[in-house]
């Protein structure tokens, strides 16, 4: 008489499905995480709104000019008169240097005219100038 043994020898199974899920839950956790570890180094201020408003991923420098005439470079109180020198040293760091102009609403038209005007005699042509989409458009 042959016994047969208790134990049941069944192969393990590797169900593949809940490891893709699992492995597509932290692909989407770690590229959300990301977006919001990217920060920008601006002064806050209110922007004018525009319906054609867009997010621009380049590499750029940031220009603030404040309510009161104030100019910053990236978070840096920049007085009118280092301006222009310090643009140079940006422009020859990166000859390719591209400059995003943020003007707060209520500054004055003759300050950010300042900026441009400086900004173009140093020979840097890549300038955006920020804006807010308006709320309410698609």
């Amino acid at each position: 008489m042959k016994l047969s043994s208790m134990n049941v020898e069944k192969k393990p199974k590797i169900m593949i499905i809940p490891m893709i899920d699992i492995i597509f839950f932290l692909l989407v956790f770690f590229m959300m995480s990301m977006l919001t570890m990217v920060t920008q180094k601006t002064v806050n201020l209110n922007l004018p709104q525009t319906a054609s408003a867009k997010l621009n991923v380049e590499k750029t420098l940031p220009i603030s000019v404040t309510s009161d005439g104030t100019i910053y470079v990236e978070q840096e109180k920049i007085s009118k008169d280092d301006f222009h020198r310090r643009m140079e040293i940006e422009k020859n760091r990166n000859p390719d240097l591209a400059i995003v102009l943020r003007a707060d609403s209520k500054s004055e038209h003759g300050d950010f005219v300042f900026v441009l005007d400086q900004l173009k005699s140093v020979g840097i042509s890549k300038i955006g100038i920020a804006t807010e989409s308006k709320s309410g458009q698609k």
